[in-house]
């Protein structure tokens, strides 16, 4: 995932109207607000690599004959090597141990009532490359939002992403099994978008973060259509935190933080905490987060096939070519 943050070519710009001055003396605000101490991001990464460790010691690499590990990859990490390359390229576990740890499995989900593996499935990953993409990102991306908003709004949006993601997995891919943080992490950058949109008038260069930001989304999302990987997982978690991001991280104007540290009698009065498009925003995007989940949720449960509801979506996923086909691969 590309981890450039396109709201840092323009400066974020406040009390620029009514002749109000920004300096530190009249504007303490941002300051002592956004910048936290960033420690639930790192402890996320901590915790997938910890799993992955898990998971490799879980997992046992087939063995020869001889009692040696065949074609097992990196042989000199004892049961820590690699399954072989052509069943899994990104050097990590076989299917059947991600499975046994919690990986994401419709016919687990549904008929077994192993709703669990909807949250286990974002810690897990499919091999050392695979975690460490989606680690790079997470610190690059994560640690930023954390020092802005604090984790506790930065820890809902990435976790409810994370289960967005596989809700939607879970609803058109009843076939194969998906495990990773992807979908969280797609969670963070639909946050960084709406964010964006719902802040829109304290930012300049508005129209160029604008931009950069949704061609990195729209590169991510692109890679998505190759083979081997989940892209509604990626959909889920991004529209999840596209509408959480109208929820939990609008910015109060100006005026009614600058009339908390300047006596009222110098400056307007502004009673609204939030413009009214931002109130609009955040009740039509509370709407239909809660909506959709319910909807999705009781389509999983009843055994429902996203798929038989939309003929043309397993194109979002995997896109047919003359270099691979997709039914075969999945």
């Amino acid at each position: 995932m590309a981890t450039e943050d396109p709201e840092n070519r323009g400066d974020k710009r406040r009390g620029s109207n009514n002749g109000y001055s920004t300096t530190a003396s009249s504007y303490p605000i941002e300051e002592s607000e956004t910048q936290w101490t960033s420690w639930l991001v790192p402890i996320f990464v901590v915790i997938n690599i910890a799993m992955f460790i898990v998971v490799m010691y879980v997992n046992d690499c087939p063995k020869n004959n001889s009692g040696f590990q065949g074609n097992c990859v990196a042989r000199f990490l004892g049961r820590f090597s690699f399954q072989p390359l052509k069943e899994n390229p990104l050097f990590g576990a076989s299917s059947s141990t991600l499975k046994k740890l919690g990986a994401l499995e419709w016919d687990k989900v549904v008929h077994r009532h192993q709703g669990w593996r909807l949250v286990s499935c974002i810690w897990l990953h499919a091999g050392v490359i695979h975690l460490l993409v989606n680690m790079l990102s997470l610190v690059f991306i994560g640690i930023r939002l954390e020092q802005q908003f604090g984790f506790v709004r930065i820890g809902i949006i990435y976790l409810f992403s994370g289960f967005g993601g596989s809700i939607l997995s879970a609803l058109f891919i009843q076939n194969n099994i998906s495990v990773g943080a992807s979908g969280a992490l797609f969670g963070l950058l639909g946050a960084m978008l709406s964010e964006l949109l719902t802040n829109w008038t304290i930012y300049t260069n508005k129209a160029a973060a604008l931009l950069t930001l949704l061609i990195i989304i729209v590169i991510n999302l692109g890679l998505g259509i190759l083979p081997r990987v989940d892209n509604f997982a990626h959909i889920g978690g991004f529209l999840t935190g596209f509408l959480l991001g109208f929820v939990l991280l609008p910015r109060p104007q100006f005026g009614w933080l600058e009339q908390r540290s300047v006596p009222t009698s110098t400056i307007p009065i502004v009673r609204s905490k939030y413009k009214p498009y931002q109130y609009v925003l955040w009740l039509i995007s509370l709407v239909i987060l809660i909506a959709g989940f319910v909807v999705a949720l009781v389509m999983l449960f009843r055994g429902e096939n996203g798929n038989h509801h939309c003929h043309w979506c397993h194109y979002l996923s995997c896109v047919p070519t003359s270099k691979w086909d997709c039914d075969e691969i999945n």
